[in-house]
């Protein structure tokens, strides 16, 4: 037999003793050498014939075998040979020695060989089975791994990668609308003389008052308020109203007492479904007359604490107020409006006891006259939950305010919102917004009784208070506006701002380097940024806490809540449209206009004062024929995971030099600058050249100051030439409304003329690469076109 040479020994392959029985018909030497070989010889090896070792000077079969295995495959000339004398087969053996096996030892010899035979039968089907099984399930597994895999390459994957989260917020939000629907039913069935069949705000209060009578609503400084003591209060002013109204329970309605012509000279009674303004600041009172003007059945308005003369009168002429509510506080600055108030007929209460000119009487005394005992259902009860309940203004950054009409289904849809943020009953909600906003109004406080939770309200925002008030009240939940977090990443580190209990912050307009500060120094806490309108039908939840984002764009999402990114114009104003005039989805990182189908579940019901003010809210034919879109007149992105981030305002987005400059995305640039605390990027027309170029006004953090040097260095690094701010405005604080929106409207038209603004002005100059002071003769020298900017 042809031997191997293996470390000076003959090797010669040699059958194993552990499993000498051949099975008949299954042994053929070269069968077996068609057979691949693997790292295991004896299992490559074990349906062809006995296991294999390689023999050399053998000092122990153990030690041949391991020899054997370590030693690689065969010489493709070598084969496995019979077997020999002494071995089992063959015709020498250990009992015999030389010479025949005595018989004795051969009947011993063969029942030892049929009792392996049979062990292998039984083993055999087991193995095989074994072996099928292992092969089905990898079978398996790679036909569960293939679409991952495709999903991988076709640039799938990272939108899946949140399906788990995308699925549980869904699943939340369906059950956030079932339970809606059954409370409305409720309401609908239940007793029109009894409280809990009244609108949506008049029934889920005096449920509460039922469910929790003793749980703490409201907290405001030292004052406490139950539910129960929060349902009474506003019984005491429904029926104050009703008494206005000329209602009179003891007839049942329709007849006019006298008491109600008597209060506020001789003013007609206020009709069933007249409009009632509040002009007060945050405060349990704006509480008590707003649930009491809805369980009266009549329409409340938000006007904004701040207005006087002119823009006060166009909020309450376009609101069509029939009466107005305002604080005692706020009389002497209005007191030159009160003969043009007269003059349009409205009926005219203060919210306290103070000393009143003539004409205007206190209408919480009149109220704790009353008794507490709930109003029927029937009157607040609306002809459609379409119906509008309350007027809402918006911020007026683009001119006068505008009053959004509010109706009993959205007021029922923001009752879900603290429970779609992941917010429990036992919370409690931090609220330093202004009431007549619907941040404060609809999300903070109809979506606290949503939950039945329990709500600090603070008149006013103090962030060197804020962390000792969330440890005095055990807050657990803040509600914010962008410019609120920003205001506590400034202060100086205190002692309060740890061992706190929030545990999530809850709002919109935040901004991610603030973001990261905020949770890097106050956390851990999780961070829920929302986006909507006050007249919108449209609301996104960045739900998984992704930095910078405020919604996910998930085909789980869109079934809940529909709506879609369509390609913008900057220049014309107006969505792109294809040659059918149908509107073109954006691709992802392309910027898009953000719209949202309308429907009778999402409706959009415009503004109060006449359609023409809604022009340009709604798009038709978008995507088919005859379809109806709300614009939100935002510009959202959606990247490749389907994360939704802020891009700009349609109106704050200019064009220069051919493109389009996003001023968030200038404001980002340099508010990363640690000198800079506030920025606003606004565009500026300039003589000779056409768009706009860009401005930013700046406020410094102390104590830092103006580095010119290192601005332009940052925003030469970080942003494109063509959305270098041209222009600088340091200032000591910015224009904002009353929501904390920056005034950039005011701002655009006040322009950079140094002669007629006492800021210090900068223009860049682009050939020395700097900024330098806008003075008088520089300012010649650019309309003259002989500064280039």
């Amino acid at each position: 037999m042809p031997a191997k040479r293996a470390r000076g020994r003959v090797l010669r392959p040699v059958l194993g003793e552990s499993n000498g029985i051949l099975k008949p018909g299954r042994h053929s030497s070269a069968r077996c050498q068609k057979r691949p070989w693997g790292e295991n010889l004896n299992r490559d090896l074990g349906g062809c014939g006995p296991p294999v070792v390689w023999e050399g000077a053998r000092t122990g079969r153990g030690a041949a075998v391991g020899r054997a295995q370590s030693a690689g495959p065969p010489p493709t000339h070598s084969r496995p040979r019979l077997p020999a004398r002494g071995e089992p087969g063959g015709r020498r053996g250990e009992l015999g020695g030389k010479g025949r096996v005595p018989a004795h030892a051969r009947s011993r010899e063969g029942e030892v060989s049929e009792q392996k035979r049979a062990a292998r039968y039984r083993r055999e089907p087991l193995g095989r089975a074994r072996d099928e099984g292992t092969m089905a399930a990898l079978l398996l597994l790679s036909l569960l791994l293939l679409p991952l895999l495709l999903l991988r390459k076709l640039h799938i994957w990272p939108r899946l990668r949140w399906l788990a989260a995308d699925l549980a917020f869904a699943v939340r939000a369906l059950r956030c609308k079932r339970a809606l629907r059954a409370r409305a039913l409720a309401a609908a069935a239940a007793d029109p003389s009894g409280p809990e069949g009244g609108c949506s705000l008049a029934w889920r209060l005096a449920q509460l008052a039922r469910q929790r009578p003793a749980h703490i609503f409201l907290i405001h400084g030292a004052r406490r308020f139950s539910y129960a003591k929060a349902e009474r209060e506003s019984n005491r002013v429904a029926r104050a109203f009703l008494r206005a109204r000329g209602w009179d329970a003891r007839l049942g309605g329709g007849a006019e007492d006298e008491r109600a012509a008597g209060v506020a000279g001789a003013a007609a009674p206020l009709a069933a479904g007249a409009t009632v303004a509040l002009l007060l600041p945050a405060c349990p009172e704006f509480l008590w007359l707003w649930f009491g003007l809805a369980k009266a059945g009549l329409r409340t308005a938000f006007v904004p604490a701040a207005l006087r003369r002119g823009p006060l009168l166009h909020c309450l002429r376009s609101c069509g107020a029939r009466a107005l509510v305002l604080a005692p506080e706020f009389l002497e600055s209005l007191e030159p409006d009160l003969p043009a108030l007269r003059a349009m007929g409205l009926r005219l209460w203060a919210a306290g006891p103070e000393t009143h000119p003539a004409g205007i009487s206190d209408l919480l005394t009149e109220a704790s006259a009353e008794v507490d005992e709930p109003v029927p259902g029937y009157l607040s009860a609306p002809q459609s939950i379409m119906d509008t309940c309350l007027y809402i203004f918006t911020s007026g950054t683009t001119g006068l305010p505008k009053a959004a009409r509010i109706s009993h289904l959205k007021i029922l849809q923001c009752q879900a919102f603290y429970q779609l943020c992941g917010a429990h009953q036992e919370d409690v909600i931090y609220l330093a917004l202004p009431l007549y906003h619907m941040s404060g109004s609809l999300l903070g406080i109809v979506g606290c009784l949503g939950i039945g939770a329990t709500v600090v309200l603070k008149s006013k925002f103090s962030a060197g208070q804020f962390w000792e008030d969330c440890q005095q009240h055990r807050v657990t939940v803040f509600q914010y506006i962008g410019e609120l977090c920003r205001y506590l990443v400034n202060q100086p580190p205190s002692k309060a701002e740890h061992g706190h209990k929030v545990r999530l912050a809850v709002g919109s307009g935040l901004r991610p380097d603030t973001w990261e500060r905020f949770v890097r120094r106050f956390g851990p806490l999780q961070v829920l940024e929302t986006y909507g309108l006050t007249e919108g039908n449209v609301a996104t939840f960045n739900y998984t806490g992704q930095l910078g984002a405020v919604g996910r764009a998930s085909w789980l999402y869109k079934h809940v809540f529909p709506f879609s990114l369509i390609r913008y114009d900057v220049t014309t104003g107006e969505p792109i449209r294809d040659t059918q005039g149908h509107c073109v989805a954006t691709c992802p990182g392309e910027p898009g206009l953000l719209v949202a189908p309308v429907s009778q579940q999402s409706p959009f019901l415009g503004y109060a004062g006449g359609p023409e003010l809604g022009r340009g809210k709604l798009l038709k034919d978008v995507f088919r024929p005859g379809d109806v879109f709300f614009n939100t007149g935002d510009l959202l992105v959606c990247d490749d995971q389907g994360f939704l981030r802020f891009h700009d305002r349609t109106g704050d987005t200019f064009r220069w030099k051919g493109e389009n400059v996003a001023t968030t995305e200038v404001a980002e640039a340099l508010e990363s600058l640690d000198f800079l605390q506030e920025v606003n990027v606004y565009g500026v027309s300039v003589p000779g050249h056409e768009g706009r170029a860009g401005m930013a006004a700046l406020v410094l953090r102390p104590p830092h100051s103006l580095d010119l040097v290192q601005l332009y260095a940052h925003i030469s690094e970080n942003l494109p030439p063509y959305a270098w701010p041209r222009f600088l405005r340091l200032q000591e604080s910015l224009a904002t409304t009353e929501t904390f929106k920056q005034q950039k409207v005011r701002m655009t038209k006040e322009g950079f003329d140094p002669s007629t603004l006492s800021d210090p002005l900068y223009v860049l100059d682009q050939a020395g690469g700097a900024y330098l002071p806008l003075t008088p003769a520089r300012y010649s020298a650019l309309l003259a076109g002989d500064l280039r900017i």
